[in-house]
């Protein structure tokens, strides 16, 4: 009965603030980011680094610099959801519109739907690796992709408690034990080694993974129940993005400097032997738990994302989404892991983050230009009761999405274009743009005021005159 009331709480508050009472302190938001930010995946680019010919300070300062980057757009972002109680897609109707919302939702359902599918695959590709099961992987990914929706039939509560009490625990042992022994194995000489790429080289592939990862862009999502302070997100934040994006990334690339082996697939197999001493029940639990949890926080997205279409119970929606990663995961077992896995993060920089600058430009124009009130005072209108698109955020938006997407390398044929971090080059895109064609349309609202005002008085004084 409490679980089933929790449930119904969660789902009442998706379009709605989350009141201060049902807010989580910083332990428990860092363990819930820390499973977010850190799985197998994290450890496996380091493979993929010492390939690309990368060396390990260039790794390390690498996504040491893109932390950094990372942190400056995520702690705002956090507090734009703990600050407003509100969601990433309710956030998302005043500033862009009623078709603008919907955009901006449908950017972030095909990304998480992707993301759950292809980790339903991954952690599927892992268990038959361990134990040769007579059953196809992608058959075992569909039914795996169903049993990581449990967690979220009890809402955030659920999520919540098994990054807390299971996931981030048996992560955190998993990462320190593996970079312990790294470590020890692996030459001084590789903090000497002359680099076969430059720098610039190694920061866009290194960057474009790490932001493209470690962002999430629906931040408010989870945030929304977190206290509205800002010490409760920096601290959160930079230890987990410390553990998931550098010592994680770090350790993968001392592995395969030590043993000799870049390849994805041997990678994958080598790194369970490594971390588990062939224990093939031990990896088998830790590798569970670490899918199960990034997966449980992509499902709540979801969820999220979904309320703001159509209003159906928090469990429909559950066992909806569930179906369509089954289907997803399918797909995705035809397009192959690495590939799927760059690609992905690669559009999840510039697709969900970049609505949420807009976001955080929108809070700071009215805060600090404006001065029409804070962001605890924001009210979610009903789609009827906005316009159809809200041109600067739209223009803004489009132009970021147009830049990022090209810059990504992503589409076939665009190679010359991926250059600099094409994340970040969105972001700046669409707040040079946003902020001043906010201002503009700002001051014509307030000139149109103007003018109704006068003409209001002009015929008051004319029905006066009259009588």
């Amino acid at each position: 009965m409490h679980l089933e009331l929790d449930t119904e709480k969660d789902s009442a508050y998706d379009i709605a603030p989350v009141p201060l009472i049902e807010r989580r302190g910083p332990i428990t938001m860092g363990l819930l980011w820390l499973t977010m930010v850190t799985a197998f995946p994290t450890v496996l680019i380091g493979f993929e680094w010492c390939k690309a010919g990368f060396t390990l300070p260039q790794v390390l300062l690498g996504t040491l610099l893109s932390c950094f980057m990372l942190l400056l757009y995520s702690v705002p972002a956090t507090q734009l959801g703990a600050r407003s109680g509100l969601s990433y897609t309710a956030l998302s109707r005043n500033i862009f519109g009623r078709w603008g919302s919907r955009l901006v939702t449908i950017n972030l359902i095909l990304v998480f739907i992707g993301v759950y599918g292809l980790f339903a695959l991954m952690l599927a590709g892992a268990l038959n690796d361990l134990f040769h099961w007579p059953i196809a992987t992608y058959l075992l990914a569909a039914g795996l992709a169903i049993l990581m929706s449990v967690n979220n039939f009890f809402g955030f509560k659920g999520v919540a408690n098994f990054a807390r009490y299971v996931a981030a625990p048996a992560m955190i042992v998993w990462v320190f034990y593996t970079f312990y022994k790294a470590i020890v194995g692996c030459p001084a000489a590789v903090l000497t080694e002359i680099p076969h790429k430059s720098f610039p080289v190694a920061l866009t592939a290194i960057s474009s993974f790490v932001i493209g990862y470690a962002v999430w862009g629906n931040e408010p999502d989870y945030w929304r129940f977190s206290k509205p302070k800002t010490i409760y997100s920096i601290v959160p934040l930079a230890v987990s993005l410390l553990i998931g994006q550098i010592i994680f990334p770090a350790t993968g690339w001392m592995v395969a400097k030590i043993t000799g082996v870049t390849e994805y697939g041997a990678a994958t197999s080598l790194m369970t032997n490594y971390s588990f001493a062939n224990i093939a029940i031990l990896s088998a639990l830790v590798l569970t738990a670490v899918y199960f949890a990034a997966n449980d926080s992509n499902l709540f997205g979801l969820i999220e994302a979904g309320e703001n279409l159509i209003r159906l119970r928090h469990r429909t929606w559950v066992c909806i989404w569930a179906t369509l990663a089954v289907i997803m995961s399918l797909i995705m077992s035809n397009i192959g892991e690495l590939k799927s896995l760059e690609s992905l993060f690669s559009l999840n920089c510039v697709l969900l983050p970049t609505p949420t600058v807009i976001m955080m430009a929108e809070w700071f124009l009215l805060t600090y230009v404006f001065h029409t009130g804070s962001i605890s005072s924001w009210r979610v209108p009903s789609f009827k009761e906005l316009p159809a698109v809200r041109w600067p955020a739209i223009i803004a938006l489009l132009a970021g999405l147009t830049v990022g997407i090209a810059t990504s390398g992503v589409i076939p044929g665009t190679a010359s274009l991926n250059v600099g971090i094409c994340s970040v080059q969105a972001w700046l895109t669409s707040l040079v743009l946003y902020v001043p064609l906010r201002i503009i349309e700002y001051k014509m609202n307030i000139e149109k005021q103007r003018i109704a005002l006068e003409k209001t008085l002009s015929d008051a004084s004319e029905q006066v005159d009259v009588v």
